[in-house]
C-alpha cells in the first residue's frame, strides 16, 4: 500500500502566496497608518489649495489698501486684521502661500537636479571625478547655510528671483552626498554588474537602474527640504533680500510688522503661524514618508 506524500492545498492559498505587493502600495499603506503624517499632508494640501485658488478664497485683493481702517484688530470684516496700509491680512496670507510654496518647491527641483547629477557623478565614477565633487561639497558645508544664502544674494541682488536662486545652490550638498552614498551601495548590486556585462552604457545604467532604485530618500530629502526652503525665504524676506514691496511674502510681512509688534501683534501673529504650520506640515509628511519608505523602520 503506497502512501501518498502530496499535500492538498487550496487553490487560494497558492495564489496568495503567489502575490507579491507593490513596493510602493506597501508604503502607502504604512504611510496612511501614521496619524501625524497624515495630518501633515493634510497641512500642506490645505495650503496647496490656498495658492491654487487664492483668486477665488481671499476676500479683498492684496493690495487693496483702507487707510481709514489701518491696523484694526480682528473682526468680522477683517478676520485677521489689518496692516499699516489698511490691507486685509487674511487675503495677504493667503496670496502668500503661493510666493512660500512657489519658492519652496522650485528651489528644491533646481538642488535635486543638480545634487542628484553631481551626487551620481561622484558615487559612479569614483576616484578623481568623487574627490572633487565631494571637496566642493565639503567647502559649501563649511558655511552656516543662511550666511552662505545671504553673500549670494548680496552678489546678485535682493529679488525673490535671486533668493530662490540661492536657496537652490546652499542645498546642492545635502542632496548629491544623500545620492553619492546611495550610488555607492547600489553600483555593487548584481543587476548593475549584468548591465555592464551585456554593454548597457553608463548613461542607460545611471538614469534606468541607479537612479529609480534611489527615489526613496530623494523623496523623503525633497519633502523635508521644501519646508527648510520655505524657511529661509521667509529669514531673507525679513532681512530684505527677497520679496520686494508688495509682494505678500510671509517673510516680508513680518518684517514689515516688527514696528508694530506691541501696536498690533496681530500683523506677526497670522503671518508667522502660516510659515509655523506649513513647515509643521511638510516636516511630519516627511517623517512619515521616510518611516514608510525605509526598511529599516519597518517592524
Amino acid at each position: 500500500m503506497e502512501l501518498s506524500t502530496e499535500k492538498n492545498v487550496h487553490p487560494s492559498a497558492v495564489q496568495a502566496e503567489e502575490k507579491v505587493e507593490s513596493p510602493w502600495l506597501e508604503a502607502w499603506r504604512s504611510f496612511r497608518k501614521n496619524k501625524l503624517a497624515v495630518v501633515g499632508a493634510l497641512i500642506v494640501l490645505f495650503f496647496v489649495i490656498l495658492a491654487v485658488f487664492a483668486p477665488l478664497i481671499a476676500p479683498t485683493g492684496i493690495n487693496e489698501q483702507q487707510l481709514a481702517n489701518r491696523l484694526k484688530a480682528p473682526s468680522a470684516d477683517h478676520w485677521f486684521g489689518t496692516d499699516d496700509f489698511g490691507r486685509d491680512i487674511l487675503s495677504r496670507v493667503i496670496y502668500g502661500a503661493r510666493i512660500s510654496l512657489w519658492v519652496g518647491f522650485l528651489a528644491v527641483l533646481g538642488s535635486l537636479a543638480a545634487g542628484c547629477l553631481l551626487g551620481i557623478l561622484a558615487g559612479y565614477y569614483g576616484r578623481w571625478v568623487d574627490t572633487i565633487i565631494s571637496r566642493f561639497f565639503d567647502i559649501m558645508l563649511a558655511f552656516p547655510s543662511i550666511l552662505l544664502a545671504i553673500a549670494i544674494v548680496a552678489v546678485l541682488g535682493p529679488s525673490l528671483r535671486n533668493a530662490l536662486i540661492a536657496i537652490a545652490i546652499i542645498n546642492i550638498p545635502n542632496f548629491g552626498r544623500l545620492i553619492r552614498s546611495r550610488v555607492l551601495s547600489v553600483k555593487q548590486e548584481e543587476y548593475i554588474m549584468a548591465a555592464k556585462a551585456v554593454g548597457m552604457s553608463d548613461a542607460r545604467i545611471l538614469f534606468l537602474h541607479v537612479l529609480p532604485n534611489s527615489m526613496g530618500p530623494i523623496i523623503v530629502q525633497g519633502t523635508l527640504a521644501v519646508a527648510t526652503a520655505i524657511i529661509e525665504a521667509a529669514a531673507l524676506g525679513f532681512l530684505g533680500l527677497g520679496a520686494e514691496a508688495p509682494n505678500p511674502e510671509w517673510g516680508k510681512m513680518l518684517s514689515d510688522a516688527k514696528a508694530y509688534l506691541i501696536q498690533a501683534p496681530w500683523t506677526m501673529i497670522f503671518p508667522g503661524l502660516a510659515i509655523m504650520l506649513t513647515v509643521l506640515g511638510f516636516n511630519l509628511m516627511g517623517d512619515g514618508l521616510r518611516d514608510a519608505l525605509d526598511p529599516r523602520m519597518k517592524s
